[in-house]
Formats: structure tokens, C-alpha cells, sequence
């Protein structure tokens, strides 16, 4: 691809695209379009952030020459077929975390997105964000030692309205796609997919997980603890473990911030400090434009394949916590 300016499309005009939309506009990546399912809310989008074409719909926005790349950020059970529409008009995508609602789902795009030569990445920001660059560097390098046990949480204090999106088993509610997601993916980036699976979770009364706990087990005796919730606020901290030392990642961990590394007598080996401009989903946008530009379909980070071991990994914990949607039987 020439240098020439790589043009985004913003399908959906929510609060995640507008965080997304507004660290691409304060970064200088250039955004083209904005598709909602109005022309009013696509004009009040673009307005705001100055963006040159506003679509009276989704379908518009895809088949719109002037977009090279569509970022989806609509609910999660619309993903999978946000995510078709713009590869079928021959766009790249950027889809919003999760990938989609089951590992199915996410074959289906993944394989289109190889058909069509075109990139497809999960919108997962934090494994693009400095801090979480530089602890791949010090498991990598060994500083560590024999890397033993990752713990992650994942808690908030969420509207508890049985109709919201989160508490809605129609729209993928429940604590472990909306807010699982980071720390499953989290222990995938330090150990890969796991062996062995357990889970555990309480639900709501709609029939979604209010909080949910899993073991991740692994060939060599590894462990990932990762939990969430919705309805209870947490520090949101991270910690690796290693046979020669430990990292404390500080609050928000999955988000653009600061970590300790430990020797094993608890000594501070260093300490990571690094500030970053806007929000930091840009990073994952710089990866989206470098893979586009290099003509690769897939990165090194967070592969496709990896991203539909994730949701694989999401399905079998919804199997043992008795979470299922409608879009599983389809």
C-alpha cells in the first residue's frame, strides 16, 4: 500500500466509538466516515468530532469508496454481522472487544477475512499499550524466571436496570464478555490457551453471570486466576509470578498505566512509568495501519486464531457456568 492516508470508518456511534474516534482525531489518524442506523446520529457524531462524511446507515458506510478500514463498535451480538458486512465490501476491520459471542461466530469472520486477503484484529487495546509491551519484554527475556501463576481481576460497579445491555441475555449481558474478556485475554498473552478449564459464578436474576471466577490450567503446572463482576466495584490490579520474581501491575491494569517489578527477596528490580497521549486505544490502531500497510493478514500480538481460541475458551467457561444465548444454537 502507498503512504498515502489510511481512511477509517466509525460503524456505530456509541460511547466506546466515540473514546476510539477521539484518540484517532488526537493522534492524527484520519478518520473518513461515521455509519449509524440514523442520519441523525451520524451527523451529531460526525459534528463532533469533525469527521467529513456522515452515513444515514451501516450499509452505506461500508460501501463507501473513500473508507479503507471500518472499526465495528456496536453491541456484542451484533459484531459477527457488522464485521461480515464490511469485509464482504472489501474493508479491513478493527472489531470491538469481545470478537464476537462465540468462537463459532468468530471462525466465521476470521475465515472470511483470510478469503478476502483482508486484515481483521480484535479490539482488544490493552496488549497494545506500552506497559503491557514491556512486560512481554521481561517475560521474554527471562528476568522472571520459570513463569508460574498470573492473577487478574476484572470489577465494576455497573448499572444494575434488568433492561440495560449488560443485564440482557438477549444482548450478551453478564460480567464475563463485557468485562471477562480482559483478563481471559490477559492470561492467553502470558501463557496461551490453557489445558484445562474451571469455572465458577453467581447469576442475576435475567439469567446473566453477576460475577464469575476461572482456573486456567496448564501442560507445565501454570495457573491464570481471572475474575470479574458487575455489580462490585475492585482495585483492577494484575500480578505475574515468576520462580525469580513478581509483577504488580497498578490500577487500571488492562488500561494505560504503571507497574513494579519485584526480585524474589522483594527488592524493587523497576519500576515502569510511562505517559501516554489520549486514552492509548490509538496503539491498537497503529498495529491495525502497520499490518495493512506490510500487506500481512496477521500480527504477532493478537492474532485472529488466537482471538477465536479466546472466545473458544469464553464458550466452554458459559458452558460450565450455564450461560447460553439465543445466537448459540443458530
Amino acid at each position: 500500500m502507498t503512504d498515502e492516508p489510511i481512511r477509517w470508518g466509525i460503524l456505530g456511534t456509541g460511547f466506546i466509538a466515540g473514546i476510539q474516534t477521539r484518540d484517532l482525531v488526537e493522534n492524527c489518524f484520519t478518520v473518513q466516515a461515521v455509519g449509524s442506523r440514523t442520519l441523525e446520529s451520524s451527523r451529531s457524531f460526525s459534528d463532533k468530532f469533525n469527521i467529513p462524511t456522515a452515513h444515514e446507515s451501516y450499509e452505506a458506510l461500508v460501501a463507501d469508496p473513500n473508507v479503507d478500514v471500518v472499526y465495528v463498535s456496536t453491541p456484542q451480538t451484533f459484531h459477527h454481522a457488522h464485521a461480515l458486512l464490511a469485509l464482504n465490501a472489501g474493508k479491513h476491520v478493527l472489531v470491538e472487544k469481545p470478537f464476537t459471542i462465540n468462537a463459532r461466530q468468530a471462525q466465521d469472520v476470521v475465515a472470511l477475512a483470510e478469503a478476502k486477503g483482508l486484515v481483521v484484529l480484535e479490539a482488544m487495546w490493552s496488549r497494545f499499550l506500552p506497559h503491557m509491551v514491556r512486560l512481554r519484554e521481561i517475560i521474554k527475556d527471562g528476568t522472571l524466571g520459570e513463569v508460574r501463576k498470573v492473577i487478574a481481576s476484572h470489577n465494576q460497579n455497573l448499572p444494575k436496570d434488568p433492561a440495560h445491555r449488560l443485564n440482557n441475555p438477549a444482548l450478551g449481558g453478564g460480567a464475563l464478555l463485557d468485562l471477562g474478556i480482559y483478563p481471559v485475554s490477559f492470561a492467553f498473552d502470558v501463557f496461551g490457551a490453557p489445558e484445562g478449564i474451571k469455572a465458577s459464578a453467581s447469576m442475576t436474576a435475567t439469567g446473566v453471570d453477576r460475577q464469575t471466577a476461572v482456573i486456567f490450567e496448564y501442560a507445565e503446572g501454570q495457573q491464570a486466576l481471572v475474575d470479574c463482576a458487575l455489580d462490585i466495584a475492585g482495585a483492577n490490579r494484575a500480578t505475574i509470578i515468576g520462580t525469580k520474581g513478581w509483577i504488580d501491575v497498578d490500577s487500571v491494569w488492562y488500561t494505560a498505566t504503571t507497574f513494579t517489578r519485584y526480585d524474589a527477596d522483594g527488592s524493587v528490580a523497576e519500576r515502569f512509568d510511562q505517559s501516554v497521549n489520549s486514552r492509548g486505544m490509538q496503539y491498537q490502531t497503529s498495529e491495525m495501519e502497520r499490518l495493512i500497510r506490510g500487506g500481512a493478514l496477521a500480527g504477532t500480538v493478537l492474532p485472529p486464531s488466537e482471538s477465536v481460541s479466546v472466545m473458544a475458551a469464553m464458550d466452554e467457561i458459559r458452558r460450565q457456568i450455564g450461560l447460553s444465548y439465543s445466537v448459540d444454537a443458530a
